[in-house]
């Protein structure tokens, strides 16, 4: 059997408010993530979504429950290389070039072979030369993703990854994570992008209050929740210069099946619906439970 990327079980962790209360953060989650799945994280503000990520990297403990990123301790997995993670703000010296610090985290690691790899599978070779200063944002992620893929991670951790990037640096951004995880590489990440999540995560992990309230393939955490849409397309006899006939659209209130209907497709509702409709519901769980 496959040792999974990421397991934990019953994982707790609180901390004390200032006011001298205890709130807890996570609250007991059990996870499993296979070598080679791209999860999304998702889940609002003081979901438990943080704090569940500083616990995978090591860089918090968990008050109860275990986990393991390969069959290791965290802090080994990152000790050995095994763990980057992308975050969002800070990590980044404006006085270097976008050479300058790529080598500098490469000879860190004892890696300078992977410069010029990831450089180019980042998109950055053209901007080696250029001051981190004179970056974009959207320029200064992608350098923060090529720092992380300079020890040949198994698992990469992501948080708001495509912040301040276009469109089509966004789509070649993630056309080098899905290349990464079908050679095996394990990608998780955090984003408010819910368009970005639904198209690109083959699973998506919602978190709410401490939580995971539902984890599952994206297409059926969509399906799963809220409407969906029927869509279709009119035999070409009833379709004319100003549209569809009137007529026939009043018959097909009364009957869809005889009129010869092709291209028919059901989509799901959004992510945004399902995560929405999903993190309500929690909501009125736990008021229902205090009542």
């Amino acid at each position: 059997m496959t040792t999974p990327a990421i397991h934990a079980s019953g994982l707790r962790k609180s901390f004390r408010a200032t006011d001298g209360t205890t709130v807890v953060a996570v609250d007991d989650v059990d996870l499993t993530i296979e070598p080679g799945e791209i999860v999304a994280f998702l889940g609002p503000n003081g979901a438990g979504k943080t704090t569940t990520v500083d616990m995978l990297l090591g860089l918090t403990a968990p008050d109860a429950g275990t986990i393991e990123v390969y069959g290791t301790s965290p802090a080994e997995a990152v000790r050995a290389g095994r763990v980057s993670a992308v975050m969002q703000t800070g990590g980044l010296l404006n006085d270097f070039t976008v050479a300058e610090t790529v080598r500098a985290i490469a000879a860190l690691h004892g890696r300078p072979d992977r410069v010029g790899l990831v450089l180019e599978r980042t998109g950055l070779t053209g901007l080696a030369n250029r001051r981190v200063e004179a970056c974009s944002g959207g320029e200064q992620q992608r350098l923060k993703f090529a720092l992380a893929l300079v020890p040949d991670p198994d698992l990469v951790i992501l948080d708001e990854p495509t912040t301040g990037m276009d469109v089509g640096a966004r789509q070649e951004f993630w056309q080098t994570m899905r290349a990464d995880a079908a050679l095996g590489r394990t990608i998780v990440f955090a984003t408010h992008y819910l368009a970005e999540a639904d198209e690109f995560a083959e699973r998506t992990v919602l978190m709410n209050r401490g939580r995971i309230v539902h984890d599952a393939a994206t297409s059926d955490v969509r399906a799963a929740y809220g409407g969906r849409t029927l869509t279709f397309r009119p035999p070409a006899e009833v379709v004319g210069a100003d549209g569809i006939d009137a007529a026939w659209l009043a018959r097909v209130r009364d009957a869809l099946a005889p009129l010869g209907i092709s291209d028919l497709e059901v989509s799901a509702a959004s992510l945004e619906a399902a995560f929405l409709a999903l993190t309500q519901e929690n909501d009125d769980d736990l008021i229902g439970a205090a009542r």
